[in-house]
């Protein structure tokens, strides 16, 4: 018997970095376990969409090339950091009807990546790369960019990043959107640059917590670089941490004892 396919679902951008960045993650992902089917499905504005793939992987069951004789089942992963309105209710309704015109194809929805100590390795793995050290933590301020949520359990989980990385040796961790202040939300990217500054810290360095280029993370550059950050690091991306973090929500989901939507 054969593993479950891997989905991985992304939003999408019409940005063309963006499908370019998911297609370069989970084709390293593919490298670190090869013979696992490894796909990849947008939501919006990029090909192939999430129902064109379950189509297709639908047909190769019925036609019997997919190997195996049975169901087809498949571990759909949402590429999110955080549980909001896409992963409640959003991808779930996508699969439910997937799997409602698909009958053998066996549907499970696996957690969004965060959070997770591998998105803490790869966020500062980018760090070191834009030119900071380890050493350099206990002088610097660091604003943790997300795209922004109005989900309250989203704001939840950033502050807690932001909170456990104040504990790894930064000076101050302040959490930021990209987007419009949400109530209960944080500031932008630029304020909390600021406020680092009106606090006394001398070197600022903005993380963005987003996986793939796109229109919010590019105004978390613009806001960066209009407050005068001095360390910008790139968007999480391809990183050898966030591959082995798919392949562990995958096995994580194949574990669990929870039935599949399509039940």
């Amino acid at each position: 018997m054969h593993a479950p396919v891997l989905l991985v679902i992304a939003h999408g951008s019409r940005d063309p970095r963006h499908a370019a960045t998911v297609h370069a993650l989970t084709a390293r992902a593919r490298s670190l376990r090869p013979g696992l089917r490894v796909e990849t499905g947008f939501l919006d504005f990029n090909a192939p969409s999430v129902p064109r793939v379950l189509e297709r992987l639908h047909a190769l069951s019925t036609s019997g090339d997919s190997g195996a004789p049975g169901a087809e089942e498949v571990v759909a992963l949402p590429l999110l950091l955080t549980r909001a309105f896409h992963a409640k209710t959003d991808i779930p309704s996508v699969l439910r009807e997937a799997g409602a015109r698909l009958p053998r194809l066996r549907i499970r929805q696996a957690g969004v990546l965060g959070p997770s100590p591998l998105l803490h390795s790869a966020l500062e793995q980018r760090l070191y790369e834009a030119g900071l050290t380890a050493a350099d933590k206990r002088s610097t301020g660091l604003v943790l960019a997300s795209a922004g949520s109005t989900d309250p359990e989203a704001i939840a989980v950033i502050a807690e990043i932001a909170r456990e990385l104040r504990h790894t040796g930064w000076c101050a961790v302040r959490p930021a959107f990209a987007s419009a202040n949400a109530p209960g939300g944080f500031p932008r990217t630029g304020d909390a640059v600021r406020a680092l500054r009106a606090e006394g810290v001398d070197r600022v360095a903005v993380a963005p917590y987003v996986i793939a280029p796109g229109r919010l993370p590019d105004r978390i550059v613009a806001g960066a670089a209009e407050a005068g950050a001095d360390v910008l690091s790139e968007v999480l991306g391809a990183s050898p941490a966030l591959a082995r973090l798919l392949l562990a929500r995958y096995d994580e989901a194949r574990a669990a004892r929870a039935l599949p939507l399509s039940a």
